[in-house]
């Protein structure tokens, strides 16, 4: 199946985590170019590696996106290098575990900047090329936690709902422009993060990770944690021209974990 992403050009945000290294990939494979920004060098220079033997053209950029004084300047370069971007994947780290009550203002506001702000600005800065070319994809992560919240990721709860009626807001708004915007839910899928999080709850629980871990797995009707580049199937899709009917949606991929309708 052609999913007619040659030559477009994408960029994804968190592309140097688990799943934005496998999103990054996944599109590059298709055929676009892929701008893929992080925080951290070392993680850029894992997605290098991993995208190295693909044929089109790529950019690893430093980027701290809470810093919304670099968005034009980072974004200036990737346009100058590998066209205007077309496909948005958001992706953003995920704050510390903690509980809802007694957080210090400024630990909301700070991660409400780098989670929530960064992807609302870093959008409404390519939604005017998209609408001019009358094509455009825009795809944020969450997590499942905006469905079921999950227990002691108050912050992290929160936080990622607000980006979920963003973006149904925003499909309404550019629908008529050839503009898509979804969210997609992961689950538990093998990350550095779930990784972080099971070792963080077995600490607090007094418990092995592998307990943890095994837990956790048990509860998912697939009976497993899912892999990064499942994941990165379904952004690929959705970001292709075969989605292009789409929108406002939100996908959950997480082996049948939410248990709601």
């Amino acid at each position: 199946m052609d999913l007619g992403l040659k030559h477009k050009t994408a960029l994804v945000l968190g592309g140097g985590g688990g799943l934005g290294r496998a999103i990054s990939k996944a599109l590059a494979d298709e055929g676009a170019n892929v701008a893929f920004a992080d925080i951290d060098p070392s993680a850029i220079a894992g997605t290098e590696e991993a995208l190295a033997a693909t044929s089109g053209k790529w950019l690893g950029v430093v980027w701290d996106i809470s810093d919304l004084s670099m968005i034009d300047v980072n974004l200036s370069k990737i346009e100058r290098e590998l066209g205007p971007v077309d496909i948005l994947v958001n992706i953003t780290g995920g704050p510390p575990p903690t509980p809802a009550n007694g957080q210090d203002p400024a630990l909301w506001s700070k991660h409400f900047q780098s989670m929530v702000l960064s992807v609302i600005a870093i959008t409404d800065r390519v939604l005017p090329g998209m609408r001019a070319r009358h094509w455009g994809r825009v795809i944020t992560s969450t997590s499942s936690g905006v469905v079921a919240p999950i227990p002691n990721l108050g912050i992290s709860n929160a936080l990622r709902l607000a980006l979920l009626g963003w973006s149904k807001t925003l499909a309404r708004e550019v629908g008529k422009d050839g503009i898509t915007a979804n969210i997609v839910l992961p689950g538990r899928i093998a990350t550095g993060r779930i990784k972080f999080l099971d070792e963080a709850k077995a600490k607090r629980e007094g418990r092995s990770v592998e307990e943890v871990s095994a837990e956790s797995t048990g509860s998912i009707p697939l009976g497993r944690y899912g892999k990064p580049e499942e994941y990165a199937d379904v952004v690929t899709f959705l970001a292709s021209e075969r989605a292009a009917y789409l929108t406002g949606s939100v996908i959950r991929v997480d082996g049948g974990l939410i248990s709601s309708i």
